[in-house]
């Protein structure tokens, strides 16, 4: 079934610079964004409240975990759970990922 409205993974606009970020799902529980990365990125400093599941679609990106390197090529994955600094220290340009954004069904005392 496909409609206009429904959201694709392709095609995908590629920025001049930093990342562009497209809902594709978003559920109370769970939110899943398209990454599109230019090759001029600003490295910003992520600390979120949920867990995130990435995955490198095409090309490479370089992310910075918890202030240790760690490379992703097309295909590969990696999980960083809440509140685990990182951030995205360079990628190549036209890099394509999938971010699933996991929340708790716990709420805090």
């Amino acid at each position: 079934m496909s409609s206009s409205s429904t959201p694709n993974l392709y095609p995908h606009h590629v920025p001049d610079t930093g990342e562009t970020f497209t809902p594709l799902f978003d559920h109370p529980q769970a939110r899943i964004l398209r990454i599109a990365s230019s090759d001029d990125i600003k490295p910003i400093l992520y600390d979120q409240e949920e867990d995130e599941w990435v995955v490198v679609i095409e090309g490479k990106a370089v992310l910075e975990i918890e202030g240790e390197e760690s490379v992703l090529y097309r295909g590969e994955s990696l999980f960083i759970p809440a509140h685990t600094k990182h951030r995205v220290l360079k990628a190549k340009r036209g890099t394509v990922w999938l971010a699933v954004h996991l929340s708790s069904n716990e709420k805090s005392a």
